[in-house]
């Protein structure tokens, strides 16, 4: 298991770099929060900078950070490509901390080879033939990392169900039956204070990309949180041995996401403490949320990673593994005729008489 200190390659030395979330500050209370508080590495991007060095991927168009004290070149972690020093473009984002990688290459792959494995009857045929978890790559990939200190109001209706009953319509192949219900309709409001602690947003404007018709970053949330308690400083040599993106957003560009997060967070609360509706459900019709102080830290997240391009498609699918927890997300390409026909055979079975049983007892063998 990694320990996630650095190791002299000369002496074996090894070491602990300082913890980022006393360096700067982060344990101040978020209630505390007022205004905007943004940390050094996530101010506004040099685009002049030539700290780092990102090399563009000709073959997808990804943008991949190298430390050019290490390495002159790199493989893009999202095709497989090998990248050229020659196709370098301008860089300033450089991250306050980086959370090391904790789970080892040997486990992200034994977990990549579980997820597709269970899934390996539905894919496409080439992409069992060419699967290789082998092929996983360790990449940091760039996160703001927020903190606020809020103040929600809603406004909605919402029902309490008093009866319900059903009633019989029609005769012979027009008899069906309809499901009626009386209920009570109020108005309902909340106001409160909340505090939202270390939501994480990814700042590459490539990931934040969720179109489904072209690529499945949407699966890079799903592994999310992150222990980000117990990220270091920055320190370079931390991605000896991975790839990397550049951070390509600002806080005000990011500031839309957060928002739309931070009301999710409030609706979500608002639903929770009104549980006497919940059978019902409350229409929420007027939402708000006031941001009284924020914190923002940009910080290197580790992610062990598998893509497989489908090219009938145009399609890149991914498997991330938390480089941290070792939680499993991804898409593999899918056999669409052959999971048509199984469901349309599961469901002509359901309609034999003991189909249910039927069903269960193929499904154990």
């Amino acid at each position: 298991m990694a320990t996630g200190k650095l190791v002299c390659l000369f002496c074996r030395n090894s070491w602990n770099q300082v913890n980022a979330e006393s360096t700067f500050d982060l344990n101040t209370p978020i209630a505390e929060l007022r205004g905007d508080s943004i940390t050094s590495g996530a101010q506004a991007i040099d685009r002049g900078a030539n700290n780092m060095v990102t090399l563009k991927c000709q073959a997808c168009g990804a943008e991949v950070v190298v430390n050019t004290e290490n390495s002159t070149q790199s493989r893009c972690h999202w095709c497989r490509q090998v990248l050229s020093i020659n196709n370098q473009i301008p860089n300033g984002a450089i991250p306050d901390a980086v959370l090391p990688f904790k789970l080892p290459k040997e486990e992200a792959i034994r977990r990549i080879s579980e997820f597709a494995g269970s899934r390996k009857f539905f894919a496409l045929s080439r992409f069992r033939k060419e699967f290789t978890p082998e092929n996983v790559v360790g990449v940091y990939l760039p996160y703001m990392v927020i903190d606020g200190n809020l103040t929600a109001e809603l406004h909605g209706k919402a029902e309490i169900q008093t009866r319900r009953w059903t009633e019989t319509h029609g005769t012979g192949k027009n008899r069906h039956t309809e499901t009626y219900y009386d209920a009570d309709v109020y108005e309902i409001g909340r106001r409160f204070d909340y505090t939202v602690d270390d939501l994480q947003v990814e700042s590459s404007q490539e990931r934040l990309d969720m179109s489904d018709k072209r690529n499945t970053n949407n699966i890079i949330n799903s592994i999310l949180p992150f222990d980000v308690k117990n990220a270091a400083v920055y320190d370079s040599n931390y991605l000896s041995g991975y790839t990397s993106e550049k951070r390509d957003l600002d806080v005000e560009q990011l500031k839309p996401v957060v928002a739309n997060q931070f009301l999710s967070i409030a609706r979500y609360r608002a639903t929770q403490d009104a549980s006497q509706y919940r059978q019902r459900g409350i229409r929420w019709e007027q939402e708000g949320v006031a941001v009284k102080g924020s914190r923002w830290v940009s910080m290197y997240l580790p992610v062990w990673l598998y893509s497989y391009y489908e090219k009938e498609k145009d399609m890149l699918h991914y498997i991330a593994v938390n480089g941290r927890s070792g939680e499993t997300m991804g898409s593999v390409p899918l056999n669409y005729p052959k999971l048509f026909l199984m469901a349309l055979l599961a469901g002509i079975v359901a309609e034999l008489p003991f189909g249910a049983l039927l069903l269960s007892s193929m499904g154990g063998s």
